[in-house]
């Protein structure tokens, strides 16, 4: 993603790249330009291009990504998420993409891995430049502070991750204290299992085209309840067809005294056994005065691996007006959260004195 080094694009004209065949090497010197500016927090140390590659497709080159980009923490404080941006092509669908890295937890002039993975297209017949271009999109202090221009809003994700993290640390931390070794295993033990039974929940949980098709049944809504939440859900139904469930309508409130601009409700489903899975999450941009309601309407769909008998909603985070942001509290009935999920996962692979090293140096 990211390299200092001026950059001629590489001349090869479409005949030239579909003579070479599908898949056709790139020079990483003239290809790759990673742009981290100059007052910045971090610096490149160095740039892995490994075995990215571009195919001629029609009028366009489809550029495979795969690149290790070692950076260098410059600031006085801790970084505890990274997002770049990764430019091919500005306009043109599929030229632009992004990385982000939650849960970091990197000190002052220490250096750290980032590894970019993507597919990004352009025209073939692009001007002079980088072949793709990477760039700084945002850093995530450990005070929450955040730096850098956010153009693709990644600041409020990482906020919601990074209060996530911390809140299922402490939770994780309050077991230790209260039941030693055992209770922490226990809890790391319990968000294997829980990752395990909802691995198969969703088969796909991404927007499809609304259908006018009217057949199914409306399906209500439950919600969990959340007293501190800034927000309450009212009510709401999706339209179940089989596995799928669309066009989700909820009411909500904003109970709290600031206005808000953003939620994001979570899915729970319930099959006809009993067993809950995660379904997914709710996106939502508004604007919410203290006390009114508004209703959130999506035209999509979410299609599961087996029949749905139940859905259960909550407020998963919140935006207020003035930037700061509200997590839900730990629950057992939640999701695992990537925090939790990475210190499990830390825990099945190194053990349980790995995941206490962890705990204690990120408090």
């Amino acid at each position: 993603m990211f390299r200092r080094n001026r950059l001629l694009l590489l001349a090869v004209s479409a005949a030239a790249l579909l003579a070479q065949g599908p898949d056709v090497p790139l020079d990483p010197k003239s290809s790759f330009k990673v742009n981290l500016p100059g007052e910045g927090p971090l610096s490149l140390v160095s740039a892995d291009w490994g075995q990215s590659r571009a195919t001629a497709r029609g009028g366009a080159l489809v550029v495979d990504l795969h690149s290790t980009l070692t950076l260098k923490n410059t600031s006085p404080r801790r970084v505890r998420g990274v997002s770049l941006l990764v430019l091919a092509q500005e306009v043109t669908p599929g030229g632009k993409a992004s990385v982000t890295v939650p849960s970091l937890d990197v000190p002052p002039g220490e250096t750290f891995p980032i590894r970019v993975d993507l597919r990004l297209m352009r025209p073939l017949a692009q001007g002079a430049g980088a072949l793709v271009e990477v760039g700084l999109d945002g850093v995530l202090f450990e005070d929450l502070v955040f730096y850098g221009p956010n153009r693709l809003q990644a600041k409020r994700a990482m906020v919601a991750w990074e209060m996530e993290a911390r809140r299922d640390r402490k939770a994780m931390l309050a077991a230790l204290e209260s039941g030693g070794r055992d209770a922490l295993q226990k809890k790391l033990l319990a968000v294997l299992s829980r990752v395990t039974e909802q691995a198969g929940g969703v088969q796909m949980a991404r927007s499809l085209p609304a259908t006018n098709v009217e057949a199914g049944r409306q399906l209500e809504f439950a919600f969990l309840q959340m007293p501190e939440s800034p927000v309450e859900l009212l009510s709401g139904s999706a339209q179940m067809d089989g596995t799928e469930a669309r066009s989700p309508r909820i009411e909500v409130q904003n109970r709290s005294k600031r206005a808000v601009r953003y939620v994001e409700l979570g899915w729970l489903a319930r099959d006809g056994q009993g067993r809950e899975f995660a379904g997914g999450t709710l996106p939502a941009e508004l604007s919410l005065p203290s006390g009114q309601r508004t209703t959130i309407r999506k035209e999509n769909t979410l299609r599961f691996s087996r029949a749905v008998a139940g859905l259960t909603a909550y407020p998963a985070a919140v935006e207020f007006a003035d930037g700061e942001m509200w997590v839900a509290p730990a629950m057992a009935a939640l999701p695992a959260s990537g925090e939790a999920q990475r210190l499990a996962e830390m825990y099945r692979r190194k053990g349980l004195d790995a995941v206490l090293m962890q705990l204690r140096s990120m408090r």
